[in-house]
């Protein structure tokens, strides 16, 4: 078992908590975020909304599995990174 101790420093909104997930569920370990005393499925969109997961809050991600090892750091970028997701721009027709 893996486990890392966060305070996130990020705009964490609910593109976020998707890409979170999609990142999440290409791993085959179990993984989950808790804050305080509530626990999530990092593989729900709906355990990880369910948190409400804030600037200046600290996590725990716990990852279980052959590939924990990649997992935690692979996620921990969602809680750290200053910048918001942002779209791509299209194309000029």
């Amino acid at each position: 078992m893996t486990e890392k101790t966060i305070v996130v420093d990020a705009l964490f909104e609910s593109r976020s908590a998707s890409l979170l997930v999609q990142t999440a569920s290409a791993f085959g370990s179990d993984i989950s975020v808790q804050l305080g005393s509530k626990t999530a499925n990092a593989k729900s969109i709906l355990g990880i909304a369910s948190l409400g997961i804030a600037d200046g809050v600290t996590i725990k991600l716990t990852a279980n599995g052959y590939d924990e090892r990649q997992a935690i750091p692979a996620l921990e970028q969602f809680f750290t990174l200053r910048t918001p997701y942002q779209a791509p721009t299209p194309a000029a027709p």
